[in-house]
């Protein structure tokens, strides 16, 4: 519990036996944490038994994909705070305090893994990788300048913090079931005038399985062209139903309840 509030992490997992147990134990360890939700995306091999054992919840989506697995974890939790975080042990519980403490004043607390010297050895963030997730943060970050004048540079970063009540006024408008999941929140965020920041988080080396989404330069291309694709189409879409922006509103991060307005 943090301040109050029940936090729960939840983590999508497609055959991510070799690490699960140890995520689930990394962050049930963290005093703040009350539950592990883990989403078991179609896995074929232990990753379901294994993380039941480490002391997970399991829930199943039998619809593949990045965001199905979170919007059904996410739906799930029953924590007041939200944290998404990889099965592959790339992210540490040591950061989570990090993204929670700003959650009082943020409806959602991005972390980013584009800070070089945070970036340890062996990870899957090359030089193409973290100046493409740059490239398309700065893209998002100019077609919402006005009025949020959001500050981003990654926008393929699962590990986030955010409240429950901010995902359930956005998951009408989240539709993306691959890797554009992750812009698409940050877009539907500020599409509903929500106050998002970044931070930087410790980006480590998968100590199991492969990439699904930037291993070789063709699924980095194909992921980047669904993020692009993901990013204009909501920024060009019609507007949020009046209705779920006066829910906004009144949210941690919205507009109503910020003692410093933004835009």
């Amino acid at each position: 519990m943090h301040n109050g509030n029940r936090v729960s992490v939840v983590i999508p997992a497609y055959n991510e036996e070799a690490t699960i147990a140890d995520v689930v134990r990394d962050f049930r360890a963290h005093p703040t944490v009350d539950e592990v939700v883990v989403v078991d995306n179609n896995c074929r091999d232990r990753t379901a038994e294994l993380a039941t054992a480490a002391g997970a919840r399991v829930v199943a989506e039998s619809a593949p994909g990045y965001g199905k697995a979170l919007l059904c974890g996410m739906h799930a939790a029953s924590g007041d705070y939200l944290v998404l975080v990889e099965a592959d042990g790339s992210f540490g519980a040591y950061d989570l305090d990090k993204l929670l403490c700003y959650l009082p004043d943020c409806a959602m607390v991005m972390g980013t893994r584009t800070t070089r010297q945070m970036v340890q050895q062996g990870a899957n963030m090359d030089f193409i990788l973290r100046w493409g997730n740059v490239a398309a943060a700065k893209i998002l970050e100019l077609l919402w300048y006005i009025p949020m004048e959001p500050r981003l540079t990654d926008v393929g970063c699962t590990y986030r913090a955010l409240h429950k009540r901010a995902f359930e006024v956005m998951a009408p408008g989240l539709t993306e079931s691959g890797p554009g999941f992750s812009p698409e929140m940050m877009c539907e965020a500020l599409r509903l005038g929500l106050r998002v920041i970044e931070i930087p988080v410790h980006y480590g080396m998968r100590r199991g399985g492969e990439s699904k989404h930037s291993r070789g330069i063709a699924k980095i291309s194909k992921t980047a062209l669904r993020m692009f694709r993901c990013i204009f189409r909501k920024r060009f879409s019609r507007g949020v139903p009046e209705e779920r922006r006066q829910l906004a509103q009144v949210l941690p991060g919205g507009r109503a309840a910020s003692s410093h307005p933004i835009g």
